[in-house]
């Protein structure tokens, strides 16, 4: 049986998942405005790919059709003025577990930029995606859904290490637009 995927979000990183997911051969519906629950109801496994600070109002709209469903959060924790929001001692993903204990927080995507989540590559090398969640069963899928978009997918852990994972997207956001280097850049771990 399919993994159905239902995206919460339309932007650049919702679609780039989208289209990843596709030539992965994944079953995926990106949401609107109007229809996040929808979404979400007829899925397996719920991406959120909406920006930080759009969290509380999707968690509202999502309510109780993602109980008991793997989430990913693909956001970085950033402020309107994109400086780190959260780090240290709790994390984006830590305080979205809270708001919805029935479902399975898995942090994924948000090192990477949009520009490669269709393929996991850049400049013909793959690139690193790292997944953390407290569910080792939620964690594998989103690994095993990772590596067959492209990925070279790793175990990061427990959903507390989210707390470096969204640092780690936020350095790759001053690396490639605060410093100037661009999106055409991600994480390798070599090992």
């Amino acid at each position: 049986m399919t993994t159905k995927i239902g995206i919460i979000g339309s932007g650049n990183v919702g679609s780039a998942i989208q289209r990843g997911l596709t030539k992965a051969g994944f079953e995926s519906r990106v949401s609107t405005e109007d229809n996040v629950s929808q979404i979400a109801d007829g899925a397996d496994v719920i991406v959120l790919a909406v920006p930080y600070l759009a969290i509380d109002d999707v968690v509202k709209k999502l309510g109780s059709t993602i109980n008991g469903k793997i989430v990913i959060d693909a956001t970085n924790a950033l402020t309107q003025t994109m400086q780190l929001a959260l780090g240290h001692t709790t994390s984006g993903a830590e305080e979205l577990q809270k708001k919805i204990p029935k479902a399975k927080v898995v942090k994924a995507f948000n090192t990477v930029f949009a520009q490669h989540m269709d393929s996991g590559t850049l400049n013909g090398q793959t690139l690193t995606a790292f997944a953390a969640s407290d569910d080792e069963a939620a964690r594998n899928k989103v690994l095993q859904i990772l590596r067959s978009m492209g990925f070279d997918a790793v175990h990061a852990g427990p959903l507390q290490n989210a707390r470096y994972l969204e640092a780690l997207g936020y350095l790759n956001i001053q690396l490639g637009y605060v410093l100037g280097n661009g999106a055409m850049t991600g994480f390798k771990y070599v090992r």
